[in-house]
């Protein structure tokens, strides 16, 4: 199982889950599920944003809200999906501010636009890219957010390395993701169904700050949300969770 392969298959997974909700269903694919999902967002935050966007939400957390986002900042989301923690992002950082998405897959890109377009929500660019190469220009974002999708990669210590060159001296990693307390055993890391429903790729919460330090941040936390109780998680023989990961690029 190669870094291309499990990139082809997780395309293929989230753009089945876009098609879905082009028409009209809820956007359910293999880390889109109870309890994963669910009750991320309270209906205040989701009330003016299309339905697409909010069936679409297939992530593990609620980074718009833990991030602490100000007028006027650059936010970028990796893997963006539907779109829904952008166009959040862009009323918190409001019209002297830009919130970028990033994905690779064209249903959801098609998916995201269409909803901004119904939004009319105008600070806002959806761009087509991986995430372990992101298509922006070095120290050009104050917030790198992202829900439920580092996980996915085959390459995290990349798209770390990446997180660290596009944000600007001072700023910020602010991800929800979902986190492993204890071994995943091999035979989980071979299964894609697993890899695809955000178990298998998972890192170890120690590893995730070692590889945090690596690139270069500082100020590394790892703040559990959510303990999840489900097959994926006995198999993977001890705690697979929902948390919020931050850290800061240095100043100097």
């Amino acid at each position: 199982m190669n870094g291309e392969h499990i990139k082809e298959t997780v395309k293929q997974k989230y753009g089945q889950a876009a098609l879905r909700v082009l028409g009209g269903e809820p956007g359910d694919c293999g880390c889109a599920c109870d309890p994963v999902s669910s009750n991320l967002y309270d209906a205040a935050q989701t009330a003016a944003l299309p339905e697409g966007a909010v069936l679409a939400s297939l992530g593990c957390g609620n980074p718009t809200a833990l991030a602490e986002l100000h007028a006027g900042e650059v936010v970028l989301d990796l893997g963006s999906g539907g779109g829904i923690d952008v166009l959040l992002s862009a009323q918190r950082v409001g019209p002297t501010g830009k919130a970028y998405g990033l994905d690779m897959t064209d249903e959801m890109l098609a998916l995201a636009r269409e909803n901004q377009r119904k939004a009319g929500v105008s600070n806002v660019e959806f761009l087509k890219g991986e995430i372990e190469r992101i298509p922006l220009p070095d120290a050009s974002v104050d917030v790198i957010i992202s829900n439920c999708v580092i996980n996915l990669s085959a390459d995290k210590r990349r798209v770390l390395a990446e997180a660290f060159r596009v944000l600007k001296p001072g700023g910020r990693f602010a991800v929800s993701d979902v986190v492993v307390r204890g071994a995943v055993p091999a035979a989980v890391r071979r299964d894609m169904e697993l890899w695809v429903g955000c178990v298998a790729g998972a890192l170890e919460e120690a590893e995730y700050g070692r590889l945090l330090t690596e690139a270069g941040f500082e100020g590394i936390g790892v703040e559990p949300t959510r303990i999840y109780e489900f097959d994926g998680a006995r198999v993977a023989g001890g705690d697979v969770m929902g948390a919020f990961v931050r850290a800061r690029k240095p100043l100097a």
